[in-house]
């Protein structure tokens, strides 16, 4: 096992006094492996970067030595505590008891203890005695503490220290999981190894199923956002005739100014043209053809009406003030828009809602082209507890309205995907194997999206279904990120995926753009930016409006209202981020990505900070 010994102190971190703590504790390991030593000045800031960063490297054992009195700069307990998961209550005890037979001033010594991810991590007094005597006084169980640490169940290991033998049995592959009658046989840790966000992407981008084509009309509202699956060319000119840019008059450049009489009308509509001689005119609307000989258009503003014809309701004399016209002014020509054969849309390019792409389509004649179609989501949620909110049913004492499917409606209907509503599954085995095989096999699903079910209660059913009754695979169970870490991705055969997403509806949000749409936009053929593993939403840098606090151990996903002040987009958090809190304060159009406190080495970005976030809406003034 290893060991960091981090001494706190002021004095040896500026090198006026020499440092014995660590020699006197060196003697003491027996066993134990000192893999590490630092000394820091007495900064909450330092050691903690000092201490998490030792946790990312795996120590399984950190004493600091120093800092744990009563004296102003004593402040080590203040900057361990808050790293801790989870307390050690009765190793402080035992420190503490065995200090007190030797002296009465081990009363205002103030240690702390615990773990945090898999460290143990114990405060020892800044004396070479002191810490020797605590340590001492632990040394003996301490060794179990660290054998329970890496273990799934300390029963297990109770009987492992009788018996004499180990059996690591839940990492390294995804063993099949049963589902236990029992609540007492239940797991109590997750089976399920937690992944990195980024691991989590790769698993999602290697079996996502490929895109497949499908022929729509350029009418149809969900070819918007559709991803075009060939090249489509231009089968002819545009215009395909030589079309006039102005009203005016259309005549021989090479006539001059002069009164020259008007001989035909050539209307956008109709027209009835002749071909054109020196010293003849014709009227012309803009977008009509050219009538034959003439070679440019002189605009209506630049000529004069000189007679009409006797009813007076046609020109028949008119006065070209312009002077040296060119041949072609005032005219379009033929395939100046798009030539013949020329690329429309390329393949892989994306139909936006502003329409361009499909006025494009209509000027070349297309009315259908090829688009990988887009999957079809089924959303599902899970538990006794819910009430369907549209049923209109008074809540019984423990029940809640179901707000995670009419979210996930409303999100999943406005990124341009097809839903099918599949209800509220009661908590057991038969309804839910009877609802998702119905989804998949009639109602005919791509992506089964569902709520609540995945984390550790003993009604979470849905991961043995998936594998047991499903056959399906389950790829991952848990992700190292905040909100959301029970997210669980599985497949079923080659052409069915499912999102299980944790129940709080703040986080089913998060994971629906976090991980379901990245894997729905990939799906329907979109192209992941450069350097990334999966396609999103829009990443923006945004400057942090104030100081916002990191988890000690997951990368942490917020929501945060982004508006743009002075050139620069400023993001605000939406408050209160408890997971449960859907009615979030303001309205959340991002989610900035903060590194985890361990990754970061500090517990707070400053404001001002420039961070990513993926904007999940507009930004509205």
């Amino acid at each position: 096992m290893t060991v960091g010994i981090l001494v706190v102190s002021q004095s040896v971190s500026r090198g006026l006094s020499a440092d014995k703590v660590v020699d006197a504790l060196k003697q003491r390991l027996d066993g134990l492996e000192l893999k590490a030593h630092k000394v820091v000045p007495d900064k909450k800031e330092d050691i903690q970067a000092a201490v998490l960063d030792w946790v990312r490297q795996d120590i399984k054992l950190i004493l600091t030595a120093g800092g744990t009195g009563f004296s102003k700069t004593d402040i080590t307990p203040e900057a361990i505590e808050p790293l801790l998961d989870r307390k050690a209550p009765g190793l402080v005890h035992a420190m503490l008891s065995y200090s007190l037979q030797i002296t009465p001033f081990a009363m205002l010594a103030r240690p702390v203890a615990g773990v945090c991810g898999e460290t143990l991590i114990v405060t020892l007094p800044g004396s070479p005695k002191g810490a020797t005597e605590n340590f001492q006084a632990i040394k003996e169980i301490i060794g179990h503490a660290l054998a329970q640490l890496g273990t799934e169940s300390s029963r297990s290991l109770h009987k492992e220290a009788r018996s004499g033998h180990h059996h690591h049995h839940h990492h390294g592959n995804l063993a099949k999981h049963e589902l236990v009658d029992s609540v007492v046989a239940r797991h109590r840790v997750s089976p399920y190894p937690a992944i990195s966000v980024d691991e989590a992407y790769s698993k999602i981008s290697e079996n996502t199923p490929g895109p497949e084509v499908i022929e729509v009309s350029i009418l149809e509202p969900r070819i918007v956002g559709s991803v075009v699956a060939e090249n489509v060319t231009a089968q002819m000119d545009v215009p395909n005739f030589r079309a006039s840019i102005v009203d005016g008059y259309a005549v021989i450049s090479s006539d001059g100014p002069g009164v020259y009489p008007v001989v035909s009308v050539s209307h956008a509509s109709k027209n009835d043209q002749k071909q054109l001689v020196a010293g003849q005119i014709a009227r012309i609307t803009t977008g009509a053809p050219l009538p034959e000989g003439a070679d440019a258009v002189v605009m209506v503003e630049e000529t004069r009406l000189v007679e009409t014809t006797e009813g007076g309701s046609e020109e028949k004399l008119v006065e070209i003030l312009a002077k040296n016209v060119r041949a072609g002014e005032n005219i379009r020509a033929v395939g100046s828009d798009t030539r013949k054969e020329s690329l429309v849309l390329a393949k892989g390019s994306r139909i936006s809602p502003g329409g361009g792409e499909i006025g494009a389509l209509a000027s070349v004649g297309v009315n259908k082209i090829k688009v990988y179609r887009k999957p079809v989501i089924g959303l599902l949620s899970t538990g006794n507890e819910l009430q369907d909110v549209l049923a209109e049913n008074a809540l019984h004492y423990g029940e809640i309205y179901d707000s995670n499917r009419p979210t996930l409606v409303s999100m999943v209907q406005n990124c341009g995907y097809e839903v099918v509503d599949l209800g509220i599954a009661p908590d057991n085995k038969g309804s839910l194997v009877k609802i998702i095989r119905d989804a998949v096999d009639v109602k005919k699903i791509d992506c089964l999206i569902t709520t609540g079910g995945v984390s550790m209660g003993e009604l979470d059913l849905l991961k043995p279904t998936i594998e047991n009754e499903l056959h399906g695979t389950i790829h991952f169970g848990r992700v190292r990120m905040k909100p959301g870490k029970p997210t669980t991705f599985a497949t079923i055969g080659r052409s069915t995926v499912i999102f299980a997403l944790p129940g709080n509806p703040a986080s089913s949000s998060v994971c629906y753009h976090l991980f379901v749409l990245p894997c729905l936009l990939k799906w329907q053929g979109i192209e992941p930016a450069l350097g990334q593993k999966l396609p999103t939403e829009p990443i923006v840098k945004v400057k942090l409006a104030e100081d916002l606090k990191l988890d000690p151990q997951r990368p942490e996903y917020q929501r945060v209202s982004i508006r743009q002040r002075d050139m620069a987009l400023v993001a605000t958090s939406t408050g209160f981020q408890r997971s449960s809190n859907i009615a979030s304060f303001k309205k959340a159009n991002g989610l900035v990505c903060l590194p985890a406190a361990s990754d970061f080495g500090k517990t707070v970005l400053a404001t001002g900070t420039v961070v990513d976030a993926i904007l999940i809406d507009q930004i509205y003034m």
